[in-house]
Formats: structure tokens, sequence, C-alpha cells
């Protein structure tokens, strides 16, 4: 029973997860967006760091929370 429910959440979650990521892609858009290349790699910095942090989880409790903000 467990297993199913983690099957339902970990698809709804992980597809949510690839749309949000798509919908930061198209903030690449030049044409749209004007952006430096420090808050790009702030922004992916930030995204590694996520990854690195639900992978722990995997293997460990440890839990750290991780919020995106522009440094100044």
């Amino acid at each position: 029973m467990k297993d199913i429910k983690f099957r339902e959440l970990a698809e709804k979650r992980v597809n949510n997860a690839i749309d949000e990521i798509r919908k930061i892609g198209n903030l690449g858009n030049r044409n749209r967006y004007e952006y430096t290349d420090k808050q790009v790699k702030q922004i992916f910095s930030s995204l590694e760091s996520s990854m690195k942090e639900a992978k722990l989880k995997f293997s460990t409790e440890q839990e750290v929370n991780i919020k995106f903000k522009f440094e100044e």
C-alpha cells in the first residue's frame, strides 16, 4: 500500500517539477527578459543544491531548508 502511494505521489511531483523547470528555462528568452550571468548562476546553484538535498533524503534523514533568493 505504501509503495502504491509513493509511486502516485512521485509521478505527480516529478512531473510537476519537470514542468516548473521548463518554465524556468523559458526565462532564458532574451527578447522578453533581462538578466545577468550572476543571476543565472544563482538560479542553477540553488536548483542543484535542492537536488542534492532531495537525493540525500533517500539515503539519510538529514533535512536542510534551502530557499532561493537573489543575492544583492
